[in-house]
């Protein structure tokens, strides 16, 4: 879904949705007598991400705790949690977010997610039959009487909530890719050593996409009450203001050991 480049400039994160590992159409026949229980570590999945994908109505509560930025030939914006390929940042030894950090929307439905139904526009619910936390002795089943239950009557709404969100986030990325308001930038980091001074030359830990501040504040107005109008200025601004976390989150990643060595 998303391609985010780690230090080097070499792609990663690829692949068709981030998570999910067995994802398969809920039906009864399938999955009657499975559904969720609670686990020791709930966010333990996201501890290999180091960059998540966010819709464009989470820009401004995820500007308070990482950057956002935009990636790959699709300028899909995502969260970034980590520097390093594989290392999440934000998640704990004990699989939890960190705490007062936001958790994105896309996290959050696992272990649903939506999948095209070939041969029609329908979308069908599947579930990770590989989450740790889908169970054949759940606290919570996916289906009561032949029925679904609630609990994924309410994941069916979320998804679809999320779903309506995705697509308001590509419109708005094509809305900001036709105004010509993206602009490549990188981030670079410069080791020190216990005085403080230069060890080494800087290094380049991402390329990204970002929208410019300075083509921004010159757009006709007639295309500034464009973006007011869409709601999509105020988007703009808290993306601007999330590339403020950049430090936040290479300060982490320099008191953090790698995920080799941490193991060792």
């Amino acid at each position: 879904m998303t391609t985010t480049p780690p230090p080097g400039g070499q792609p990663a994160l690829t692949g068709q949705v981030l998570f999910y590992k067995n994802p398969q159409p809920l039906s009864v026949e399938e999955h009657g007598g499975l559904g969720v229980k609670q686990i020791a570590q709930p966010f333990a999945f996201l501890r290999e991400a180091h960059a998540v994908p966010v819709t464009v109505t989470e820009f401004g509560v995820c500007a308070a705790s990482y950057p956002v930025i935009f990636v790959g030939d699709d300028r899909t914006p995502v969260v970034v949690m980590g520097v390093r390929q594989g290392q999440n940042l934000y998640v704990d030894d004990n699989g939890f977010v960190l705490e007062d950090h936001y958790v994105p929307a896309f996290v959050r439905r696992y272990p649903f997610v939506f999948a095209a139904d070939d041969g029609s526009d329908r979308l069908l619910l599947c579930v990770d039959r590989a989450a740790p936390m889908v169970s054949n002795q759940p606290d919570v089943a996916f289906f009561e009487n032949g029925q679904p239950s609630q609990f994924t009557t309410d994941a069916i709404e979320f998804c679809k909530e999320f779903e309506r969100q995705r697509r308001a986030t590509v419109d708005f990325v094509n809305m900001i890719r036709g105004m010509d308001l993206f602009e490549q930038k990188s981030v670079t980091f410069q080791p020190r050593d216990e005085q403080g001074n230069e060890a080494g030359p800087p290094q380049k830990i991402a390329d990204y996409w970002a929208i410019s501040e300075e083509r921004l504040n010159t757009l006709s107005e007639e295309k500034y009450i464009e973006l007011r109008n869409n709601g999509a200025l105020g988007a703009c601004y808290a993306h601007l203001v999330s590339l403020l976390n950049w430090p936040k989150v290479v300060q982490r990643a320099v008191r953090t050991p790698p995920p080799g060595l941490a193991a060792a």
